[in-house]
């Protein structure tokens, strides 16, 4: 395990404690009229608070950006730990395989696009002790904090489907939620000829809903583009009843899905793979052939959360759906996809819910009530393909309608419609994510879902 310096220990502690070879005595004076001060300086770093956000993906280096600016830098700390130094712009791994991001573009080092004054630790995480107030990372330290923020996202989980991982396994089966799985399909689509095409959701949750849908509308215009549709079979796998968990998007999805002549296989929940037959097979005895398969493997949360006992089931983090606070804990807070709130789990999502959580920790250390201001706001962008896209904006409460977006009958944006104005939308997200989002900095858009603009 690597370990980064401290930036809480200051150059003149660190040079009284740790003094140079002295030839002279007036050097040796110096150097123990300095220790007391030194001494007092390291009192004043252990009397330090600490908040602990565990996880550098899209909500915790939000976090960690708003909340350093934000708090005493002479009485807190903001320490963020994550197992590596690479930031991955998930929404850009969809257009991997279709060769429209090279991998690149989507990976950065954590480090740069911290705040230099937050502390980067690159440890796995081993269990939490609430209890304790403290974080055992995987070599044994121990690190302990005044507020925890749990930014450990999720992970999906191809070995808990059997046979998924066996034969065929980035040959014939691909996923393109990773880095290794998007450019292996970019490659295996490069050289295909054309078969049935099997697109499959294990099951429910997953990281943005939405991306099989859209995964599926860029690949017909991919294999139309490429004159070869006519020998392509597009079949979709859901373990939903129809395209998407909303009713009038679910609608307007299967509306767009048909028109395209891509075929939909409702409430297929997948039980196992058979590879070397290349056949998927679901809970209630069907199947279906494939010839390409692109799964979205079932999504777990952090180990280290199940591990510490502090997850549900699926190892989702116990949260209070407006204020973000822990159900359990009072000094723990979480946000994005490690939650286990009825939300999307989506990078917008998590803007929204920093906005919330930012305003809730401060409110916390200075003792004051919590507000229930998250209502749940997811906003996204769907690729349908041939340059164009479209926008929905939901909560909570409000199913996804028509309408402009932001402003009111104006948009640019439009809701539920496919325009070529959403699709630029979509790619200029990617310079808002790296610049202005993770920096921490203020978008104008509320953080709640608002009616106005949207009609019934």
């Amino acid at each position: 395990m690597r370990r980064l310096a401290k930036p809480s220990l200051p150059a003149q502690l660190l040079r009284a404690l740790h003094p140079p070879s002295a030839a002279n005595g007036a050097t040796s004076r110096r150097h123990q009229a300095g220790l007391p001060h030194a001494l007092a300086t390291l009192r004043e770093v252990a009397t330090m608070k600490r908040i602990l956000i565990l996880g550098a993906g899209t909500g915790g280096t939000m976090m960690a950006n708003k909340l350093v600016r934000a708090l005493p830098q002479d009485g807190w700390r903001v320490t963020v730990v994550d197992r590596d130094d690479v930031h991955v712009y998930q929404p850009g791994l969809l257009f991997v395989p279709f060769g429209s991001y090279r991998q690149e573009e989507i990976v950065k080092r954590r480090k740069h696009l911290l705040d230099p004054a937050v502390e980067l630790r690159l440890s796995e995480i081993d269990r939490i002790a609430p209890d304790e107030n403290a974080v055992f990372l995987a070599g044994g330290e121990k690190l302990s904090y005044d507020v925890l923020i749990v930014a450990t996202g999720s992970r999906i989980l191809p070995e808990a489907t059997p046979g998924l991982r066996d034969e065929g396994w980035h040959e014939s089966a691909f996923d393109f939620y990773t880095l290794e799985g998007a450019a292996g399909l970019r490659d295996k689509l490069a050289s295909w000829k054309g078969g049935r095409f099997v697109l499959d959701v294990v099951e429910m949750p997953i990281k943005c809903p939405v991306a099989p849908l859209e995964f599926l509308f860029l690949a017909e215009a991919y294999f139309t583009q490429k004159g070869m549709r006519d020998r392509v079979e597009l079949v979709f796998a859901t373990p939903l009843e129809g395209a998407f968990t909303k009713p009038r998007a679910a609608a307007a999805f299967g509306n767009m899905l048909a028109e395209r002549g891509i075929e939909v296989l409702g409430d297929f929940a997948a039980s196992e793979v058979d590879g070397q037959k290349r056949v998927l097979k679901s809970f209630d005895g069907r199947e279906t052939n494939y010839d390409l398969l692109v799964t979205i493997p079932a999504h777990g949360g952090s180990e280290a959360i199940s591990k510490s006992q502090m997850g549900d089931p699926g190892g989702w983090f116990p949260t209070d759906k407006h204020t973000l606070q822990s159900k359990r804990f009072a000094n723990v807070f979480a946000i994005g996809d490690a939650t286990d709130l009825p939300s999307s789990k989506a990078g917008a999502v998590a803007h929204f819910q920093s906005e919330v959580l930012f305003d809730n920790v401060l409110r916390f250390v200075g003792g004051k009530e919590l507000h229930a201001g998250f209502d749940g706001h997811a906003n996204c962008f769907i690729e349908t393909g041939y340059g164009k896209a479209m926008l929905i904006d939901f909560n909570y409460e409000t199913e996804p309608l028509p309408g402009r977006f932001p402003l009111p009958g104006i948009g640019p944006f439009t809701l539920l419609e496919e325009s070529a104005t959403n699709h630029w939308g979509k790619l200029a997200f990617k310079w808002l994510y790296w610049n202005v989002l993770l920096e921490g900095k203020e978008l104008p858009l509320d953080h709640r879902m608002l009616m106005a603009g949207k009609w019934s």
